[in-house]
């Protein structure tokens, strides 16, 4: 669970990120899930966007890829959505908790 410092941290880092997902009329299907998947594994903090022609909104993609992926909301805003999931083996970055409430944003 995150908290609203950490929800606000890691936004700011997604803010200048391009979007990764972009889920269409097909909506949510395999090949989609085993993107973000990858992508989620690789980064920890993904961006995505629910073009136009979808069916569903934002929130309910956010909320269905969330569950499948075992991650976290970050935020949706508008089309734009962002989701966090730790990678244990690898962390690529590090959020604000007690112990560094203000950590070093992970250099590119």
């Amino acid at each position: 669970m995150l908290t609203s410092k950490q929800r606000s941290y890691l936004r700011g880092l997604a803010n200048t990120e391009p979007a990764i997902v972009h889920v269409g009329k097909n909506g949510i299907d395999g090949p989609l899930i085993k993107q973000a998947r990858d992508a989620i594994v690789a980064r920890e903090l993904i961006k995505g966007k629910v073009q136009k022609n979808s069916l569903e909104t934002s929130q309910e993609v956010a909320e269905s890829l969330a569950e499948s992926l075992k991650a976290e909301i970050v935020c949706v805003m508008g089309s734009t959505f962002v989701l966090f999931k730790r990678n244990p083996q690898d962390m690529k970055i590090e959020i604000p908790s007690k112990r560094t409430p203000n950590p070093v944003k992970p250099k590119k």
